[in-house]
């Protein structure tokens, strides 16, 4: 298995310290390892309970001029650039620890979170990684911002900005976007205003940490105590926004978007309607269609619900109850589900992700040919319910190779790695 094929978080942690950008207030951000699964999670240290806000698209507040996650006092503003430097190091799981609402502004871009990052290490993980593949075509329009969404294997963008001042004007960017050409072409791109709205915005309460130290202030012909780091800053530091908005999807966005005049509202409203598509494109099955693809019957059918189905991931579970038969035999008066039962049951939801790729599964029948580095890590009881997510690794001819974990209450059970194969009847 490939690095990039397993979840991702940092190794040590790592911490930065400064002013917020909107808010004025001082704040010490720490990247922290996150647990397996449960995504990039923001954690108010400052307030009692410490309350958590999670990085997705489901936590963001339409706000102006930054992207704002989670509401009244728990919120946390102008996060950004934070999740721009996260998203392009490809971190899946991660604890960002804020002792203040705002993230510190620094010098204005997103490069002192990539070096932190860097500092920090990356770590692999268990459980697979999670994409957000654009299946067709999909244009969202908000204000002046447009965009569309094209299949893709990668992440790229084609950014374009109109500024009506002569050191901007018109500027195209066009990039594929990896964690090396974003820590060369946008990390270092800074945030930037206008002199002649500084005062208006100040009282909107906006930008009262702002100064020409951490942002590009431009009067009527240039910048204003500072010098371009590139002649098209502007939009380079547009295109990191981007990047940081789309890790509002809580995963990895495979996809080639083209953006005009992008704003933090219209790629809030883009990364949305990314999400409904692929909701969409999910497959929920209940047992009576799963009887109609596996050809497995009581008491050895052991899958109770299909929640996710995708071209190379499935997500199913199976409800386990004191009546099952194999408690009568099994550890009587100490009943514990049999780890090859959990293996099976976790074949037989690889079984619905390879029958659901076929044409005419009625005629075909998955037999598994191997497993490797299988692990039970904790027990099964009646009463748990056991999550299994599998994601298909590679096909060559008739052989699948699959990565499978079952879980239990978000912790992980058992894993294996399977190899089957598609026959006819």
């Amino acid at each position: 298995m490939s690095a990039r094929e397993r979840r991702r978080t940092v190794a040590a942690s790592a911490a930065l310290e400064g002013i917020g950008l909107h808010l004025g207030q001082r704040c010490r951000l720490t990247f922290k390892p996150g647990a397996p699964g449960k995504g990039v999670i923001f954690k108010r240290i400052d307030l009692a309970g410490a309350p958590e806000v999670r990085a997705r698209v489901d936590e963001a507040v339409q706000v102006e001029r930054r992207t704002q996650i989670g509401e009244g006092e728990r919120a946390l503003h102008t996060v950004e650039h934070v999740l721009a430097a996260v998203a392009a190091r490809e971190l899946d799981d991660l604890l960002i620890e804020m002792d203040a609402p705002e993230p510190p502004v620094l010098d204005g871009s997103a490069l002192p979170f990539v070096e932190a990052l860097e500092r920090a290490g990356i770590a692999e993980q268990d459980g697979a990684v999670q994409y957000l593949r654009v299946r067709a075509p999909v244009v969202v329009t908000d204000g002046e911002s447009r965009y569309e969404a094209h299949p893709a294997e990668a992440l790229s963008l084609e950014v374009t900005i109109d500024f009506p001042h002569p050191m901007i004007g018109k500027q195209v960017l066009k990039l594929a976007v990896t964690e090396e050409t974003f820590a060369r072409e946008l990390a270092g791109a800074r945030t930037f205003g206008f002199l002649h709205e500084v005062e208006a915005l100040r009282r909107m309460g906006l930008i009262q940490g702002a100064s020409t130290e951490n942002a590009v202030v431009l009067d009527a012909t240039g910048p204003v105590d500072s010098t371009l780091r590139w002649p098209d800053e502007f939009v380079r530091h547009k295109a990191l926004d981007l990047v940081g908005d789309l890790a509002l999807a809580g995963r990895r966005v495979r996809a080639r978007l083209v953006a005009f005049k992008p704003s933090h509202r219209g790629t809030v409203a883009l990364v949305r309607e990314l999400v409904n598509h692929a909701a969409k494109e999910t497959r929920m099955l209940g047992i009576e269609e799963i009887m109609k693809v596996l050809p497995h019957r009581y008491p050895f059918l052991l899958v109770d619900r299909i929640l996710e189905q995708g071209d190379k991931h499935v997500v199913g579970i199976k409800n386990v109850t004191i009546n099952e038969p194999f408690f009568q035999g099994h550890f009587p008066g100490h009943p514990i589900m049999p780890g090859v039962l959990i293996i099976e049951a976790m074949a037989q939801v690889g079984g619905m992700l390879l029958m659901g790729s076929l044409t005419d599964p009625q005629n075909k029948v998955v037999y598994f040919t191997s497993l490797d580095n299988v692990k039970w890590r904790k027990p099964v009881k009646p009463g748990d319910q056991l999550r299994f997510e599998l994601e298909l690794l590679q096909v060559r001819a008739r052989i699948a190779r699959m990565r499978g974990l079952a879980k239990v209450d978000g912790e992980v059970v058992c894993e294996a790695d399977m190899s089957a194969m598609v026959m006819d009847k």
